[in-house]
C-alpha cells in the first residue's frame, strides 16, 4: 500500500532551503512565518490564502487549511488532497465546533483590541482636556516655555492624591454607612421629622384646656421590680405594628427572644422568669381576642397573678397603653379585613362577669363569615360593633349595663360611654396616633425612658385608602361613628399638646444645661486665674507688701473667692446629688416652663 506523499515527506530528512531563500531559524515560529511568506509571495499557491501561523495556544495543523465543510476545489492536485490534515478526515459536526472556536477566539481577540484603544483614545482626550482646564486655571502662574511640563506634573500629582486618599477613605470605612455620610455631607440638612410628619405646621390651636399633669406623663416604669405594661389592642388602628416593636424594636438589658415561625415571644425580665408586657405577642389572648377596657381591667391581674391570694399579690402598677386611628380611615379598614374573611368570633366580650346575649348582641350574619358583603350591607346593619368601636373599647361598659341597650335611654347611654372613655384615655400611662408614628415613638421613650432600636415608618398608602368614596359615604360613616369623631378629636389635641408641651420641656432643660456649662467653665478659668496670681504672690511675699499696703486684704478676698468657686466646682461635678437636694428650686423653674406653655396656649386662642 502506498503512503501519501505528506507521509513519506515526514520520514524524510529536512531539506535544504532553495537558492535566494533565507536561511532557516532556530525560532520555530519565525521560522514557520518566514515560509509562509515565501509561500504567499509565490503566484497560484494554496498557502496564499491561508494564516501565516497559528494563533497562541492553538497547533498548526488546524490551521493549515480554512475550515470549511466544503468539498476541494478540482484545481487541487491529489497530493494537496493527500496532504490534507488529519481533521478534514473528521465528522462534520467536530468539524463544525471547531470552526466555532476559532471564530470565537477572533471575535474576543478584537473586543480586547477594540477595548485597548478605546481606553488609550478616552485616557488620552482627558489628558487634553483636563490640561487645557489645568493651564487655564494656572496659566497666569507659569511661564510660557515650562507650561506642559509643569501642568502635567501638577496633573499628575492632584490624580495620585486624589488616588491616595480614596483608597485611605476605603481602608478605613469600608462599608456604606461612610457612603451615606458622604452623600449627606453635600445635601442639606435634615429637617425635623416631627415636623412634616403629618404635613402640617408644628404650631397648632388647642381647643381643649388641659392641666401640667395631664399635659405631663413620665411614668417611673421599674422593669425589674412588679410593673406591668398592658396593651389594649383595637381592631384596624395600627396596633400589631406597633405590638411588634414593642417585642422586636426596643433596646433592653435583657431583650425579648422571638423565635422564626412563631407570633409569641418571651419578654421576661432581668434575672426573672417573668413577664413584663401584657400583649398579644408577649402572652397572647390571653383576656379574650382584642379584649376592651372592660375586660382587661378585670383579667389581667388573676391572669397575671393566678390563683394567689390577694393579700399575698405583689404590688403592681398596671400601665395601660393604646393607639387610635382616624374613625373613617378604621371603618373601612375593617370593612376591607371582613370582606377577606375576618369574624373575631372569639372574642369573649365579657361584662359584669358574662358574655352578652345573642338577643343583647345579634349578629349580622348567617354564614360563617360576612366574606364579600358590600359596604352599602355593612353600613346597614344597626348591630355593627364596628360603629363607634374605640369608644366602647375604651370605656367602662359596667357604667350603661354593659350590652344591655334597655337600661338607660340611648342619648344618655352615648353621653356616659364617651365620657368613660375620654377620662380612660386621659389617665392611661400612654396613647398614640397611627396618624403621628415619630410622634408616638417620642413619647412612648419619653413616658416610660425606653428607647427604640429604629425609628417608627410612616405608612401613608393602606387598604383604606385605597377605597375611594364619594363625600355622601363619608358623610354617613362619620355619623355612624359620631361619639369615635368626638373622642378621635380630644385624642388628637391632647396628644399634641402633650408633644409640643414635652419638647418645650426638653428645649428648656438643654439651655438651662447649657448655661450651667458656660457657668462652671467661667468659674474654672476665675479660679486658675486667682491661683496664679495667689502663687506669684506667696513667692514674692516682701516685695508684694512693699508695693501694695492693703495685700492682706486682698489675699482674704482671693481666698474667699477660691472658695466660694471651689464649692461650685464642686457642686457642678456632683450634679445628681444636687438635684436631689434641690427638688424646690427644680419644682420652681417647671412650674415656669407649664406657664410659659399655658401662656403661649392662651395666645394661639
Amino acid at each position: 500500500m502506498a503512503l501519501p506523499a505528506c507521509a513519506v515527506r515526514a520520514f524524510e530528512p529536512p531539506r535544504q532551503p532553495e537558492r535566494g531563500a533565507p536561511a532557516r531559524t532556530t525560532c520555530p515560529r519565525q521560522h514557520s512565518r518566514v515560509e509562509a511568506e515565501l509561500a504567499a509571495s509565490r503566484p497560484g499557491s494554496v498557502a496564499a490564502s491561508v494564516r501565516a501561523g497559528p494563533p497562541r495556544g492553538v497547533s498548526h495543523g488546524f490551521h493549515s487549511q480554512p475550515l470549511l465543510d466544503k468539498p476541494r476545489k478540482a484545481s487541487s492536485s491529489l497530493a494537496g488532497a493527500a496532504c490534507a490534515p488529519l481533521f478534514a478526515l473528521l465528522s462534520r459536526g467536530r468539524r463544525r465546533r471547531m470552526h466555532v472556536l476559532r471564530r470565537r477566539w477572533d471575535l474576543g481577540s478584537l473586543c480586547r483590541v477594540l477595548l485597548t484603544r478605546g481606553l488609550a483614545a478616552l485616557g488620552h482626550s482627558l489628558k487634553h482636556v483636563l490640561g487645557a482646564i489645568f493651564s487655564k486655571i494656572f496659566g497666569p502662574l507659569a511661564s510660557v516655555g515650562n507650561m506642559d511640563e509643569k501642568s502635567n506634573k501638577l496633573l499628575l500629582a492632584l490624580v495620585m492624591l486624589f488616588l491616595f486618599a480614596v483608597i485611605v477613605l476605603q481602608y478605613v470605612c469600608p462599608g456604606t454607612e461612610c457612603q451615606l455620610l458622604r452623600l449627606q455631607a453635600f445635601t442639606s440638612p435634615v429637617p425635623d421629622p416631627y415636623r412634616s410628619e403629618d404635613e402640617s405646621s408644628a404650631r397648632f390651636v388647642p381647643r381643649y384646656n388641659f392641666t401640667r399633669g395631664d399635659l405631663l406623663r413620665k411614668v417611673d416604669f421599674d422593669i425589674k421590680g412588679d410593673d406591668l405594661i398592658v396593651f389594649l389592642h383595637i381592631q384596624k388602628t395600627g396596633g400589631t405594628t406597633f405590638g411588634r416593636h414593642l417585642v422586636r424594636n426596643i433596646q433592653l438589658e435583657q431583650p425579648c427572644e422571638c423565635r422564626v415561625g412563631q407570633k409569641k415571644c418571651t419578654c421576661h425580665r432581668p434575672g426573672k422568669r417573668e413577664t413584663w408586657l401584657f400583649s398579644r405577642f408577649s402572652t397572647g389572648w390571653s383576656c379574650g381576642l382584642h379584649a376592651d377596657w372592660t375586660e382587661l381591667t378585670s383579667c389581667v391581674p388573676s391572669v397575671v397573678d393566678g390563683k394567689r391570694d390577694a393579700r399575698l399579690r405583689p404590688s403592681r402598677n398596671f400601665h395601660y397603653i393604646t393607639i387610635l386611628r382616624d374613625p373613617v380611615s378604621r371603618y373601612l379598614s375593617e370593612w376591607r379585613h371582613v370582606q377577606r374573611g375576618a369574624t373575631w368570633k372569639a372574642s369573649l366580650h365579657v361584662c359584669d362577669g358574662r358574655p352578652p346575649t345573642s338577643e343583647e348582641l345579634p349578629s349580622c350574619y348567617t354564614g360563617d363569615d360576612w366574606s364579600g358583603c358590600p359596604l352599602k350591607e355593612f353600613m346597614d346593619c344597626p348591630y355593627n360593633l364596628a360603629n363607634n368601636r374605640q369608644v366602647r373599647m375604651l370605656s367602662d361598659l359596667t357604667l350603661v349595663g354593659c350590652y344591655n341597650l334597655s337600661v338607660m335611654p340611648e342619648k344618655q347611654r352615648n353621653k356616659v360611654l364617651l365620657e368613660s372613655a375620654k377620662s380612660n384615655l386621659k389617665h392611661m400611662a400612654f396613647f398614640g396616633l397611627t396618624e403621628f408614628q415619630r410622634k408616638t415613638q417620642y413619647l412612648f421613650e419619653k413616658t416610660f425612658n425606653m428607647n427604640f432600636i429604629s425609628p417608627f415608618t410612616q405608612y401613608n398608602t393602606t387598604r383604606a385608602s385605597s377605597v375611594e368614596i364619594n363625600e355622601e359615604i363619608q358623610k354617613r360613616i362619620e355619623g355612624l361613628n359620631f361619639l369615635d369623631m368626638e373622642l378621635y378629636s380630644y385624642a388628637k389635641d391632647l396628644f399634641l399638646q402633650r408633644y409640643q408641651f414635652m419638647r418645650q420641656k426638653e428645649h428648656q432643660e438643654a439651655r438651662r444645661k447649657r448655661q450651667e456649662q458656660r457657668k462652671f467653665l467661667k468659674g474654672r478659668l476665675l479660679q486658675t486665674h486667682f491661683q496664679s496670681q495667689g502663687q506669684g504672690q506667696s513667692q514674692n511675699p516682701n516685695q508684694n507688701q512693699s508695693q501694695n499696703p492693703n495685700s492682706n486684704a486682698n489675699q482674704n478676698l482671693t481666698q474667699n473667692l477660691m472658695q466660694n468657686l471651689t464649692q461650685s466646682s464642686s457642686q457642678k461635678q456632683n450634679w445628681e446629688s444636687l438635684k436631689q437636694n434641690s427638688g424646690k428650686e427644680q419644682n420652681d423653674n417647671t412650674s415656669n416652663g407649664t406657664n410659659d406653655y399655658i401662656g403661649s396656649v392662651e395666645k394661639w386662642r
